[in-house]
């Protein structure tokens, strides 16, 4: 087997992807019975963090504790990746030390040169472009409560962010249909929705996008927001809300979705805007399953990574 990285959901195939999975279904149940996974005994996880997180963090850290290894997490003031040292550098210290890598920076640039130098598997934990690990724990936790993904829908509904492209990259690929809202200067990557297309055309699953919220809800098995101003988009967040509240997730519109049609984040999440609480409290909401699915995938991700 040659190095595996997860740099973006286009590292993956359909059968990757299933493989990944499978990994996590054993796995997640494994822990619930109590019994010992210790599959990556010994392996030790670079942790590298240059914004802030709470789900991504500990996840990983505790995941990698139940697999029988260790995760040892350093932030950017620490390492300084391209500033303080080159990222061949980091890459070739890092790789005589530890099993495994994954960072989460601002560029998706970052990331594939980390993976290019480095020998080991380098995991993408979020970048400005991409956030491959949510979007696989998010269609995991999809398929546990519907079954057979195959012409469901979900509908995303805010900025075209990289929670956005991911999900675009996935679906498709899984037969999933996809119906993204946003307004028209947030649109996501077309480059992205281009492979997005390509992916459906192979699949049979359909992507389309609007700037009509109740266009992309009014068939969907599912309906996913997240925050119209990411990490590093704060000083935008003023004119954001005032372009973004005709898409926020309410039960309004929630009305105009199929009476079943579950409700996603990936969390954290600004109650208030782009979601509401009555919706993110409903007993419709998967949003913690989505958050406890983060360990149970990336720990498929990481046994996929390394041992096939």
């Amino acid at each position: 087997m040659g190095k595996r990285d997860l740099k973006s959901i286009r590292d993956l195939t359909p059968e990757g992807v299933e493989a990944v999975y499978a990994h996590a279904a054993r796995l997640k149940q494994a822990l619930k019975q109590g019994k010992p996974h210790r599959e990556l005994e010994g392996a030790v996880l670079s942790m590298i963090f240059e914004k802030p997180s709470l789900r991504t963090r500990m996840t990983f850290e505790i995941g990698i504790y139940q697999l029988g290894g260790c995760g040892i997490t350093q932030v950017s003031s620490e390492i300084g990746v391209g500033k303080r040292e080159s990222v061949y550098d980091v890459a070739k210290n890092l790789e005589r030390w530890v099993q495994m890598i994954c960072i989460r920076t601002f560029a998706q640039s970052v990331v594939e040169e980390l993976a290019r130098h480095a020998s080991i598997p380098v995991i993408n934990a979020l970048t400005d472009h991409e956030h491959p690990c949510q979007a696989l724990a998010d269609l995991f936790t999809l398929r546990e409560h519907l079954g057979d993904l195959q012409g469901r829908t979900l509908a995303y509904i805010g900025d075209g962010n990289n929670i956005c492209h991911s999900l675009l990259l996935l679906c498709p690929m899984l037969g999933v249909n996809i119906s993204v809202a946003c307004p028209a200067r947030y649109q996501p990557d077309p480059g992205v929705l281009n492979r997005a297309q390509a992916s459906a055309a192979v699949s049979g699953a359909k992507v389309a996008v609007t700037d009509d919220p109740a266009v992309a809800v009014a068939r969907a098995s599912a309906v996913y927001t997240d925050v119209w101003a990411s990490m590093g988009q704060e000083a935008e967040a003023a004119e954001r809300m005032k372009v973004f509240m005709p898409y926020q997730v309410n039960a309004a519109l929630m009305a105009k979705a199929p009476a079943d049609a579950l409700i996603m984040h990936d969390l954290p999440a600004k109650r208030g805007l782009e979601i509401t609480d009555e919706v993110i409290d409903s007993p419709r909401s998967i949003v913690f399953d989505q958050a406890e699915n983060r360990l149970h995938v990336q720990k498929g991700i990481m046994v996929y990574l390394c041992r096939g």
